[in-house]
């Protein structure tokens, strides 16, 4: 059976989501098809929150997030649901980014100022901090649950057909105006085809379009039941590798709350390399362990012993840029790195654009992790 539609997006995580609803709000058809369900514990797309962090220096990450900070704000109004949580971000330790970081975001319009470790502390005591601090108020949580179901409603509302437990085993090139798709259910003929699988993204679209080398890594942090009450910023925190203090650290530490379930810790793409198709979703013990010690020397507030295990993957590229590119009919987004579901609706909209043969991709400079 063959069918025909004008623009496939490949992959019901919150990039691909984003992109199908932006091309939906044009009036432009639009099918997605998922693997899995919206939602799934597969990928990366999943869980209850992301960290809002806008501490970025380079200027078309800033512009981005000003962007996404917005485009959140009117999935929200035409969802009447509550996406994002404006909590703060602290940043801390030993990073030579975060002067830049905050004046850039001093030139962008959003707020951050430098506070004393004793003064951060008094704010926040289940943080404990030794260096300097760069507070972004603005920042904060992303409720990523609730934004894959606003997502794919809006997106729908619009007209979107999104059909889950559909695999896609081949895409052929055409011409530069159409595309073969092979899936569970038959061939479908697109005229523009927009990938946004994640790990899966070198299988889909490697023979497709020039992509980095992409690294798929099992991420492995975990929710520690939260012992100072209350509302909690979240944090980046930077060691300094070359102090033997920090020899247990695998890299830098990202953090946050989660309502009901804890202070959610963990590493930034330290996780051991995967297949996604043969995940453990299993914990290397000396990595958890390594959590459990951060946590205990860092995390006043939260008890080291008493935790729940996450499972996810990080797809990355050698600079942690994100891949956003088109070629022909195909239209790629990869390459997120661990940091990029707080920019997914202005994603979705560079994605959209792409496909239209609208705008090149902006540049990405410097990220500072």
């Amino acid at each position: 059976m063959t069918s025909r539609v004008d623009t496939l997006v490949i992959g019901g995580g919150v990039m691909g989501l984003s992109a199908a609803w932006q091309l939906s709000l044009r009036g432009r058809e639009v099918t997605v098809l998922e693997r899995f369900t919206i939602g799934n514990g597969n990928g990366a797309s999943h869980g209850a929150t992301r960290n809002f962090n806008q501490a970025y220096s380079d200027p078309g990450y800033v512009g981005m997030l000003v962007e996404a900070g917005r485009l959140w704000r009117e999935l929200e109004s035409a969802a009447s649901t509550t996406v994002l949580d404006l909590t703060g971000v602290v940043s801390h330790g030993h990073s030579e980014s975060y002067g830049a970081v905050h004046a850039e975001l001093t030139a962008a319009g959003i707020p951050s100022q430098f506070l004393h470790p004793h003064e951060a502390g008094e704010r926040w005591p289940g943080i404990r901090f030794d260096t300097e601090v760069l507070f972004a108020p603005e920042s904060g949580r992303i409720r990523s649950d609730t934004a894959l179901s606003a997502l794919a409603g809006q997106a729908r509302a619009h007209g979107a057909d999104i059909r889950e437990n559909t695999r896609v085993h081949s895409v052929h090139v055409l011409d530069d105006d159409s595309a073969r798709v092979l899936t569970d259910d038959g061939e479908i003929l697109a005229r523009h085809v927009i990938v946004t699988v994640g790990g899966w993204t070198s299988q889909i679209a490697g023979e497709l379009i020039a992509l980095p080398r992409l690294v798929v890594t099992q991420e492995q942090p975990a929710h520690f039941a939260q012992l100072v009450a209350g509302e909690w910023p979240g944090f980046n925190h930077a060691p300094a590798m070359q102090n033997p203090r920090y020899g247990y650290w695998p890299s830098a530490v990202y953090g946050l709350r989660t309502p009901g379930e804890g202070i959610k810790v963990g590493w930034h793409g330290a996780g051991p390399v995967t297949d996604p198709d043969a995940r453990t979703f299993e914990s290397e013990p000396r990595a958890l362990a390594a959590l459990q010690r951060y946590v205990e020397e860092w995390v006043p507030g939260a008890d080291p012993t008493s935790f729940t295990e996450i499972s996810c993957t990080y797809t990355t590229t050698p600079d942690s840029n994100f891949v956003l590119s088109a070629r022909g009919p195909i239209t790629v987004g990869a390459g997120f790195s661990g940091h990029g579901f707080k920019f997914a609706p202005a994603v979705g909209r560079i994605l959209a654009d792409l496909a239209e043969g609208r705008d090149e991709a902006p540049l990405l400079g410097q990220v500072p992790f």
